[in-house]
């Protein structure tokens, strides 16, 4: 009896880990495919090819305590060229993620608050220790909706982070995530540097 509930386990494990994999799958087809819908896009269908990542990693996505911010201010976050963008934070992510605790900050863009389609959307920027190394220089971004928190949970899939923009062209501005948002950690999952100059 034992032994067959160390099988089941192991095979739900395995299952999972492989609908993990391919729900990054067709995340990363979804991401690749925006960039040539995208009219301000900094690649073409022939720099797609340059696009890197790391093999999905089901030990990246984590279940976060979410403590929603009450009456927050607005703030201005910098950007790598041009002028600051305003944000409001919208919650503190706790979370533990190879054996140590950490948090995360989330915004929301008040100029994105405007538009419908967008009424939403959160967004989480964030470095690490791969950052300059594996992954772009200037850290990533992972796109989130209000509806993804639900009894202060949230379920954050770091093999979702991507590069900004800046990360492909010198062209773009780009917010910088901010100091809180720095993780002590090496957070090997989502994109890594692109592997053509720009």
């Amino acid at each position: 009896m034992r032994y067959l509930t160390l099988l089941f386990l192991l095979t739900a494990s395995t299952c999972l880990a492989q609908d993990h994999k391919t729900q990054i799958t067709t995340f990363r087809e979804k991401y690749k495919s925006d960039f040539l819908a995208e009219k301000n896009s900094p690649l073409k269908k022939d720099d797609l090819q340059y696009l890197r990542f790391y093999d999905s990693d089901s030990t990246y996505r984590v279940t976060a305590k979410v403590e929603k911010i009450l009456s927050p201010n607005a703030f201005m976050m910098p950007t790598f060229i041009g002028p600051a963008q305003e944000y409001l934070p919208y919650a503190k992510l706790k979370f533990a993620l190879k054996g140590k605790q950490m948090e995360l900050t989330v915004y929301r863009s008040t100029s994105l608050m405007a538009l419908p389609e967008y009424k939403d959307y959160l967004f989480l920027p964030f470095t690490d220790e791969t950052n300059g190394n594996d992954t772009y220089g200037g850290g990533r971004y992972i796109d989130l909706r209000e509806a993804e928190f639900k009894d202060n949970l949230l379920v954050l899939d770091f093999n979702k982070a991507y590069n900004p923009y800046c990360a492909f062209s010198s062209a773009y501005s780009c917010p910088k995530p901010p100091d809180e948002n720095r993780l002590s950690v090496a957070i090997k999952a989502g994109e890594k540097l692109f592997a053509k100059g720009h």
